[in-house]
C-alpha cells in the first residue's frame, strides 16, 4: 500500500473554501513548513489584493518558500521568522488578519496556550482561526500517537474569552478541523 501525503492527506484547496477564505485576504499560516501546503493554495486564492503571511521558526524553511514563491509568481507571499508559542514575537500587526491557521503544530507546540493567545492576537475581530490537527488515533504516517490531542484537548486550548468556538469538521481521513472566530475580548499580556 502506497502512504499518502501532501495534498492527499488534506485538499488546501477544499479547505480554505470550506473555512471561508475570500479574495482580498489577510492570511497567515503559523508553522508552514517547506512545502507550502496551504500557502501557495492561500495566495492564489486571495489573489493581488489579499496577502499571504508564511510563518515559521526554520529560517530554511522559510527560504525555501521565497523560492517556490517567486518560481510560481507569487508576489503576495510575504515569509515571518518567528516563534509562534510567544505571545506577541510574530512580526505581523493586531487585529490585521481574516484567516489564520495552525494547522499540524499543535502536537510540537511546547506552549500551546500562548500559541492560541498568538493566534488570537493576529486574527481581526470576526476573522477565523482554523486549527487542523491529527487525529489522536494510530495511522500509517504522521506523529506517534502519544504526541497527539484528542480533539477535546484541541477545544480547550483555543476556546478562550477572545476565540469562540464555532464547529467542528472533518478535514481529511487523518485529521480534524475546529473553526473559532475572533471575538472582541481584548487578549492583552
Amino acid at each position: 500500500m502506497a502512504l499518502r501525503s501532501g495534498t492527499e492527506l488534506i485538499n488546501p484547496f477544499k479547505l480554505l473554501e470550506r473555512v471561508g477564505i475570500r479574495a482580498g485576504f489577510h492570511v497567515a499560516d503559523l508553522g508552514c513548513g517547506s512545502l507550502g501546503h496551504f500557502i501557495f493554495p492561500a495566495a492564489q486564492l486571495v489573489g493581488a489584493d489579499g496577502i499571504v503571511y508564511a510563518v515559521d521558526i526554520q529560517r530554511a524553511v522559510l527560504e525555501q518558500v521565497e523560492r517556490s514563491a517567486k518560481s510560481e509568481h507569487l508576489f503576495n507571499i510575504e515569509t515571518v521568522w518567528s516563534d509562534i508559542d510567544v505571545y506577541g514575537a510574530t512580526r505581523i500587526p493586531d487585529a490585521s488578519l481574516d484567516l489564520t491557521l495552525v494547522i499540524n503544530n499543535l502536537w510540537v507546540s511546547q506552549n500551546r496556550p500562548q500559541l492560541a493567545k498568538e493566534s488570537a492576537r493576529l486574527t481581526k475581530p470576526k476573522g477565523r482561526v482554523i486549527v487542523v490537527e491529527w487525529k489522536a488515533t494510530a495511522t500509517p504516517m504522521g506523529p506517534p500517537p502519544d504526541r497527539r490531542l484528542v480533539q477535546e484537548e484541541a477545544e480547550q486550548v483555543f476556546s478562550t474569552p477572545y476565540l469562540a468556538f464555532k464547529e467542528a469538521f472533518e478535514a481529511g481521513a487523518y485529521h480534524y478541523g475546529l473553526i473559532y472566530e475572533r471575538t472582541d475580548a481584548p487578549v492583552g499580556d
